[in-house]
């Protein structure tokens, strides 16, 4: 039976629960995971259509399917991502994802919403109806993420307002802008506002004190920022719900692992914010995060709560991160609680498999052809100025947030050159949606670019290009590349392309299946590293260098943006 059909009736669930019809189905010879209790208990799990009807009883029924010496849990919930950065559709997401027992993600679509608006939003929404994992799309906040950069489209309040009660959607995705709503700006409050009383997710790295308060009061619920336990010590204790994030850059579990108590956990969750494929592949996703909480010391009930009952309590949705009667049967089968590979996925009811995907609709793309940069040559890379001192972003391994430096870069022949020798290269964000052909550059540190030069369109969260190099002439023929196959990434040696991804979609998403994807950054990234790169990811590293609402020091289109100052630097 097709999926989208199997919504059960309530005298069918009750009649099922009690036992006085068989269930529909019955997984039998496993053991439970008791999130209230936290005991491992053998029972059968009755299921009538895409709910949990009966668990600590048994059971008769139409089909049962024996799970014999394995362990069940809930579906887990990804409390915030933006399935763009996965660089493929959400389907294809789906399909990579939900095998690994991720069965609901609260997605943020503001990487396509600001490359072609409502356009984009509009997408995401019809997506979420036809997964097989329960997408659940938070209105997108921050489009632009400030006024210090160029995006594909402007979100107003007025734009956003009319989704608000959409089937699929729970409210006011991360609040990007946090000095905005600090200094009440009237785009700003009017967001708020209109969102009173609904989720509105947070985004405010470093926040603390009065100023964080000050934040929360505005009706600002969850933060996944937090990069140090202290941080995430005190907005907990504020009231906010803290989603612990390890994506393909930022990694902070590490970093908060010791917040995952059994006394915090239900008001912990999990998030990836940005994995792409080649990590799922080599590492998982949430499967992933439950064996690394679990290996660095925290308590097995923590962490599963944490990665689903505890994340479906912050969002409000009551209906699901329980193994119980009545809840949507999101189950997850496993080998162990320490190991977690799934065997075997319900979502909604439907056992995930080959036959389940392909039974789904898919919808056309959108957002094709929207590289419209202008024409570049090697010399708009040139950095004039006089001044020998040069600010300098400060790549900091792991992290998004990067540090504000400052180096004696001397000019000659009326260019400030890249420094190989100090690991000093040339970056660029050049506008890319036809608004005005925009150009900026800058230097980073922490590339390890030894030559040649790598570009991307996936440029948080303008998605302008960005372009690092340490010769002029790679750079102006990757940014070049870029719009001849409408985005994605490219690396060049020599007047060569080594490797590219196409990325049609926005520029941000692939046509083809993860498989293809995975493969394709397989090749990218050892010819980035072939060019000297010592970065694990470096395209969602050079992403990150382009989004002015993360400290310390960020270029974009406007230029190098001092983030503390919330400004563009002279």
């Amino acid at each position: 039976m097709p999926f989208a059909q199997l919504a059960a009736p309530l005298s069918a669930r009750i009649s099922q629960g009690q036992g006085a019809e068989p269930a529909d189905l019955v997984l039998r010879g496993g053991r439970v995971l008791d999130l209230i209790t936290g005991n491992l208990l053998q029972t059968d799990v009755a299921l009538c259509g895409d709910t949990i009807v009966g668990v600590f009883e048994d059971y008769e029924a139409r089909q049962v399917i024996d799970v014999t010496g394995q362990i069940l849990v809930p579906g887990f919930i990804d409390t915030h991502l933006h399935i763009e950065s996965s660089l493929v559709t959400p389907f294809e997401f789906d399909r990579c994802v939900t095998p690994l027992g991720v069965t609901t993600v609260i997605c943020d679509p503001h990487e396509i919403a600001n490359v072609c608006g409502l356009t984009g939003l509009g997408y995401f929404l019809e997506a979420s109806l036809l997964t097989l994992m329960d997408i659940r799309v938070q209105l997108s906040s921050c489009v632009p993420s400030t006024h210090m950069e160029t995006a594909g489209a402007v979100l107003a309040a007025a734009d956003i307002l009319p989704f608000k009660d959409h089937p699929r959607s729970l409210g006011l995705a991360e609040f990007m802008n946090f000095p905005g709503v600090l200094m009440q700006d009237p785009g700003v409050m009017a967001k708020l506002e209109g969102f009173k009383g609904r989720h509105i997710d947070g985004h405010c790295p470093l926040l603390g004190g009065k100023a964080l308060n000050g934040y929360i009061a505005a009706g600002i619920r969850t933060e996944h920022e937090a990069t140090t336990a202290e941080e995430g010590l005190e907005k907990l204790r504020k009231g906010m719900r803290l989603l612990i994030r390890e994506g393909s850059v930022s990694k902070d579990l590490h970093a908060l692992a010791s917040l995952i108590t059994e006394r915090h956990s239900p008001y912990i969750a999990f998030c990836t914010d940005d994995r792409n494929p080649l990590d799922i592949g080599e590492h998982g996703h949430l499967d992933y995060m439950i064996r690394t909480a679990i290996a660095l010391g925290a308590p097995p009930l923590a962490v599963y709560r944490a990665a689903s009952l505890s994340a479906a309590e912050a969002f409000g949705l009551k209906d699901r991160g329980l193994i119980a009667p009545g809840k949507r049967a999101d189950i997850v089968v496993i080998d162990s609680l320490e190991n977690c590979k799934a065997s075997m996925v319900f979502a909604g009811g439907v056992q995930v498999n080959d036959a389940a995907f392909a039974a789904r609709k898919i919808i056309p793309p959108v957002a094709r052809h929207s590289v419209n940069a202008p024409a570049i040559a090697a010399k708009d890379f040139r950095t004039s100025g006089n001044r020998v001192e040069t600010p300098v972003i400060g790549i900091i391994p792991g992290k998004i947030i990067t540090e504000h430096l400052t180096c004696d870069i001397a000019p000659k022949d009326g260019d400030k050159a890249p420094d190989i020798a100090r690991d000093l290269v040339k970056i660029a964000v050049i506008e890319r949606h036809g608004k005005n052909g925009n150009r900026a550059t800058g230097f980073v540190k922490g590339f390890g670019l030894q030559r040649g030069a790598i570009a991307s369109t996936v440029c948080h969260d303008h998605h302008n290009i960005a372009v690092v190099g340490a010769n002029y002439d790679d750079m102006a023929l990757a940014v070049t590349r870029l719009g001849q196959i409408e985005g994605g990434f490219v690396v060049v040696e020599g007047g060569k392309i080594l490797a590219e991804l196409a990325l049609p979609v926005a520029g941000l998403m692939s046509l083809e299946p993860f498989e293809t994807v995975r493969e394709s950054l397989v090749h990218l990234r050892a010819a980035a590293h072939g060019l000297g790169v010592t970065l694990e990811e470096p395209f969602l590293q050079l992403a990150f260098l382009c989004l002015p609402v993360i400290p310390h020091l960020k270029i974009t289109d406007h230029g190098m943006v001092d983030v503390d100052r919330f400004e563009v630097m002279p």
